[in-house]
């Protein structure tokens, strides 16, 4: 009997979670394909732009993961189209045939058409792009302490965040911890860094998604670090080192961090009538791409309406992809063994933010709190996804060495090449 075979596209959670469920079962062949060769962490990846954690703290290569797993193959490509009339994909590697396909690719950053924030922002997306973030930051920093103009040496300083969601709380309160704590003593021409740092919402609060207990935390704590919190306006353009908002105000910047939004990856060859707003695939409740037998997406690519609790979709969060993807290996397995589906339905465990050291908020199902002891959930929560019980143990050791004597000591640019903002940032297709 010949092995049933299931190509999942995108190494993220959803893709490693559904994995999971196959170990041993020699019925399957499993094909993982990926762009990059490593399952990465992407809460953390502010952490690793601002140097405060190594990029392997949250990496593991996908071969080192299934090494074990005799049913698991591993192909290094991005997806380039689906062919579902021949159950085949094209990748820039090679075709793969496919039983099942499940498409898990996630998403990449959404600039809302602005082009000049598309060519010139940063995004913080990927490990390149927090490296590239990393690298950035500690460039400009060398630079404003050798500029003699102070408008230029402004100009080098200043850090706009476009947008007050987790991401861009949580790197707004990492930078203006380590202005503080690390930038004085390191950084003598360096004043009040953290005045320099601005972050941006079109929305009226912070954490828009939270509770207003977690939303008042992140707006009172990252004040009284020195933050610029502008709420209420859009970045409108980015040219010639201004961020332009909406108002007609400017910031001289050589940064734009942009967590603005997210859409997800394009999947070439699916019908244009299964693909939704912000470029989400719809499926049924049990994650299959409406109209195909045979094709299933998952986590934040995915669009379900069936879901009594979320008729607008489910929110594009980690939970969602891991509990979609342990809940379709379930299901395929049950499909073949002739049992009962069963349709999804999302248990939300709640949302968290750390908003500087050793404060966080936290909102679960039944309460919300902030302060210390959500900043340690935070960090348990954090530690406990992660692959491989090396990069638990070294995340572990890194925080409690950083946190306890104020000094990350990762500030190494690694590539000292002068930066090329105006060159044209472009995207894979897969993740």
């Amino acid at each position: 009997m010949s092995k049933i075979k299931i190509v999942i596209v995108g190494g993220g959670f959803a893709g490693i979670n559904l994995i999971k469920k196959f170990k041993g079962d020699d019925r399957f062949l499993i094909t993982l394909v990926d762009k990059n060769n490593y399952h990465f962490f992407p809460p953390l990846l502010y952490q690793v732009a601002t140097a405060f954690i190594e990029l392997s703290n949250i990496s593991y290569p996908f071969r080192r993961l299934f090494r074990e797993r005799s049913n698991v193959r591993f192909h290094l490509g991005s997806l380039v189209r689906v062919n579902p009339s021949r159950n085949t994909i094209e990748t820039d590697n090679g075709v793969l045939e496919y039983d099942y396909l499940v498409l898990a690719m996630g998403t990449e950053t959404n600039y809302f058409g602005i082009e000049n924030v598309r060519k010139n922002a940063m995004p913080m997306k990927t490990i390149d792009e927090a490296l590239n973030m990393r690298n950035h930051l500690l460039l400009n920093l060398e630079k404003a302490v050798r500029s003699k103009e102070r408008s230029e040496r402004n100009k080098l300083l200043n850090f706009v965040i476009a947008g007050g969601g987790p991401t861009g709380v949580e790197l707004a309160g990492m930078l203006a911890e380590m202005g503080s704590k690390i930038m004085v003593k390191e950084y003598p021409e360096i004043k009040n860094f953290a005045s320099h740092i601005y972050l941006i919402d079109a929305g009226p609060v912070l954490l828009a998604p939270m509770s207003k207990k977690a939303q008042d935390e992140a707006y009172q704590v990252l004040s009284k670090l020195g933050v610029k919190i502008i709420l209420n306006k859009a970045v409108q353009d980015y040219s010639q080192g201004r961020v332009i908002l909406n108002d007609g105000t400017s910031i001289e910047t050589n940064t734009l961090i942009w967590t603005s939004g997210v859409i997800g990856r394009e999947v070439p060859g699916l019908p244009e009538k299964v693909i939704a707003r912000g470029r989400r695939i719809m499926v049924d409740e049990h994650n299959k791409v409406l109209g195909s037998d045979n094709i299933f997406a998952l986590g934040d690519q995915s669009l379900q309406l069936s879901d009594v609790n979320y008729p607008k979709g489910h929110p594009q969060v980690a939970q969602v992809a891991m509990q979609q993807g342990a809940l379709l290996a379930q299901n395929l397995l049950n499909k073949i063994e002739k049992k009962p589906q069963t349709p999804f339905s999302y248990k939300d465990k709640g949302s968290m933010a750390i908003i500087s050291k050793y404060n966080a908020a936290a909102d679960l199902p039944k309460f919300s709190f902030k302060g210390f002891f959500a900043w340690l959930v935070w960090l348990f929560i954090h530690i406990i996804p992660l692959v491989g019980f090396r990069n638990k143990a070294k995340l572990a050791f890194s925080w409690f060495w950083s946190f306890v004597t104020n000094d990350a000591t990762l500030r190494l640019i690694v590539r000292p090449e002068e930066e090329n903002h105006g060159e044209e940032r472009k995207s894979p297709v897969n993740h």
